[in-house]
């Protein structure tokens, strides 16, 4: 099998049925110390890393900057598709997006919050900004974490070579 991987530790899965290991979309290595990951999503080929700060070679971007730009090329994606559709004269987005984990109400833990703040370029009127800000919000990486999500861990067993 591929790089190695001989089985999957999952009931539900059927003898012929493809892995997330073989069909894959996003997959991160990283190697025997420190923190820089390789990440490879489809066709591109990148590094992601800790700040100097935390122990990291800030080769990349973290974690939370990978997250936190997924919900701004989402939102921008969102309301270029939004724009087109409509026929508006929308020249570009800028979508600037900061998260912080802040104290949750009871104190007993933290949440995590993010701001995002959206300008759009070219000549919309104010109704069509209300109509655009609304649509942010219907960005499904925005819908993905303002609701709840599931990770389900499978175990793939590496084979010694």
């Amino acid at each position: 099998m591929k790089d190695g991987l001989r089985s999957c530790f999952s009931s539900n899965l059927k003898p012929n049925k493809r892995t997330m290991s073989e069909n894959q979309t996003v997959s991160v290595t990283s190697g025997p110390s420190g923190f820089t990951c390789e990440v490879k999503a489809g066709n591109h080929h990148f590094l992601a890393d800790e700040p100097i700060s935390l122990g990291g070679t800030d080769l990349g971007p973290s974690p939370y900057d990978l997250l936190a730009s997924s919900l701004g090329t989402c939102t921008a994606i969102t309301l270029r598709m939004y724009a087109d559709l409509k026929k508006w004269d929308l020249q570009g987005v800028i979508v600037n997006v900061a998260h912080e984990k802040v104290d949750s109400e009871d104190g007993k833990s933290k949440v995590d919050v993010f701001t995002r703040e959206i300008t759009f370029l070219g000549d919309l009127d104010e109704k069509q900004h209300e109509r655009m800000l609304l649509i942010a919000e219907k960005c499904p990486v925005h819908k993905t974490l303002s609701h709840s999500s599931t990770i389900n861990t499978v175990h793939i067993k590496h084979e010694k070579i």
